[in-house]
């Protein structure tokens, strides 16, 4: 008798083939059967009228704490995601020396959004070594899990707060060379690190990988190499804004020296600025033709996410916002009262300096949400387009004169730019090359300002019943094997004999995501935004299920992924 059967449902593999009618039988944790499955299981599962896939493979979460007081890694789990990999962009919470935690909450606090509470009161800050961060998640895990070994942790640990401002010395980087190492025999995935402008740390000074030389970062990569089944993640300023030559032969030499792919988060696509992203895939066939390979994670939807004058956000990225942005309250209100101020802060926003985050500057697009003035009363769920036209003004100024009402409190809503019929036209060319991958929802980050999770249910929601930009079984396939390949995941990512039963069931008429709500649900207090999952009835990690009846069940079936073991390595050059 069998553990499980999963009958009658359509049953769409993950390799990009059309999918069939049958049933999936499952025995320790591993698919036994597809097709007829005559045997009887223990526990059976109707699918008639159902899809039956691979569960979807997240390439760029930050999960890396909320794991720790969320094992069921929420709201991916409700969305279908059965693995997550962490430790992007340098930022690892490990390895970590006695009377850092301050230091690494703060950053992870300014860089990745994660409530500072929250991570006081959600973690006990007690491990040390990387083997020991990844013991503390082995075997308490809904989903599968995996973690790239950050810079800026090692960094930190070898060089203490010298690493802020300094190049490391050639006894400083063999020592991180040793941690590094010592980080994937523990089970780490590989490196990552950022030297993105956008990395601060909670004091204001630049992160601490981006004080590394060139050299640095490569000896780092050569470690990469002497372990199977590991990867190289990065991300720069031409994520951004266009990748200079400087940074594409770092990334060259980066992915060469590892001899492992490098992949860039996160690739947007405008049709106001096709030459940037066409660019930035050119990169790409560059590297290819230097024997590296360099690929770019780009999202299928646009993930709305809220705003705040008051508080650090994407708009502190736009050129010499910044500046104004981080003044006290009542020094900034003054100066975004000024006209002049005002005229030089639109200009700049809408100037090449500011790269992909011109996508902000619809102004008059800008929903308005809370509000806390009796001069902004009804304004709630007005466009600032709207709210301009009836007062005469001109939507830039109409919003200021909003904010600065609710003493820079209002919740905004930016609606993107980008969201036109030749863009997504782009978007839809841009997923059929070979350097590009699906992914990039930040799931873990940014909590109480956007929500990425939900990218795989509303892509296929969008792919049935929206804009039809790829077929089912393609989009499947790029949410599920593509991802697995990539990081050389073990026997995940297609249906197959044999194979890791990560599934999702559900139902093609209705899956999309849910709308996002605020929840109290994050340690000390503080608030997340959470959408919830339509049309997925069931996911299996490992056999067992995660979620059924579309609702999340406790079970902990997830896998810790660890390098070598159940990953393989996928070799360039």
């Amino acid at each position: 008798m069998l553990d499980l059967v999963v009958r009658g449902g359509t049953i769409i593999d993950g390799s990009g083939s059309v999918g069939f009618s049958g049933d999936i039988g499952i025995m320790d944790g591993r698919i036994a059967a597809i097709g007829e499955v005559p045997d009887p299981g223990r526990a059976e599962i109707d699918a008639s009228g159902l899809v039956i896939c691979p569960g979807f493979v997240d390439p760029h979460t930050h999960y890396d704490a909320q794991l720790f007081w969320d094992p069921a890694a929420s709201p991916s789990n409700l969305h279908g995601v059965t693995t997550v990999i962490g430790g992007n962009c340098g930022f690892t919470l490990a390895p970590l020396n006695p009377g850092d935690a301050p230091y690494l909450q703060r950053m992870m606090a300014k860089v990745e959004g994660m409530p500072l509470s929250a991570l006081e009161s959600g973690l006990d800050w007690s491990w040390r070594t990387f083997a020991d961060y990844l013991g503390r998640l082995d075997g308490n895990l809904g989903v599968n899990a995996g973690f790239l070994v950050g810079h800026c942790a090692i960094r930190r640990a070898v060089m203490g707060a010298d690493a802020i401002g300094n190049e490391a010395k050639p006894d400083q980087l063999e020592a991180m060379k040793s941690l590094l190492a010592e980080g994937i025999k523990a089970g780490g995935l590989g490196f990552s690190t950022s030297l993105s402008y956008t990395h601060n740390d909670g004091d204001g000074a630049p992160v601490a990988s981006r004080f590394a030389s060139d050299e640095e970062v490569i000896a780092l990569c050569s470690v990469v190499s002497e372990h199977e089944g590991t990867t190289l993640e990065y991300v720069t300023d031409g994520c951004m804004q266009g990748f200079t030559d400087e940074e594409l032969d770092l990334m060259v030499a980066m992915s060469r020296s590892a001899r492992r792919p490098l992949n860039w988060n996160v690739l947007t696509i405008d049709s106001a600025d096709p030459d940037r992203y066409r660019a930035q895939l050119g990169a790409s066939v560059r590297a290819a033709e230097h024997g590296a390979r360099v690929v770019a994670l780009t999202m299928p939807v646009l993930v709305g996410m809220n705003m705040s004058f008051l508080s650090y956000c994407a708009l502190n990225m736009l050129p010499d916002w910044g500046e104004v942005l981080g003044l006290p309250v009542s020094e900034r209100m003054a100066k975004l009262a000024d006209p002049q101020t005002r005229a030089h802060l639109a200009e700049r926003a809408a100037s090449p300096d500011a790269g992909v985050f011109t996508r902000l500057t619809g102004w008059g697009g800008y929903r308005i949400g809370d509000t806390f003035s009796s001069a902004n009363q009804g304004l709630t769920g007005r466009t600032v387009a709207d709210i301009a036209a009836g007062r005469g003004s001109e939507p830039f100024n109409t919003l200021l004169d909003i904010v600065l009402a609710d003493e820079l409190r209002t919740v905004l809503w930016p609606a993107p730019t980008d969201d036109d019929d030749e863009s997504w036209r782009l978007r839809a060319e841009a997923w059929q090359s070979e350097h590009t991958l699906l992914g990039g929802s930040d799931a873990g980050a940014h909590l109480d300002r956007m929500c990425g999770a939900p990218y795989t249910t509303a892509f296929l929601g969008d792919c049935l019943r929206g804009r039809g930009l790829a077929s089912l079984e393609t989009a499947i396939h790029m949410l599920t094997d593509a991802p697995a390949r990539l990081f050389g995941l073990r026997e995940r990512g297609r249906i197959e004999r044999g194979w890791h039963a990560d599934l999702v069931v559900f139902d093609p008429d209705t899956i999309d995501s849910g709308a996002m709500r605020m929840v109290d649900d994050l340690p000390g207090g503080s608030a997340r935004l959470f959408a919830d999952a339509v049309g997925v009835h069931h996911v299996l990690v490992n056999g067992l299920p995660i979620v059924s009846g579309g609702q999340a069940t406790d079970a902990r079936p997830g896998t810790l992924l660890r390098s070598g073991r159940d990953t393989e390595t996928v070799l360039v050059g």
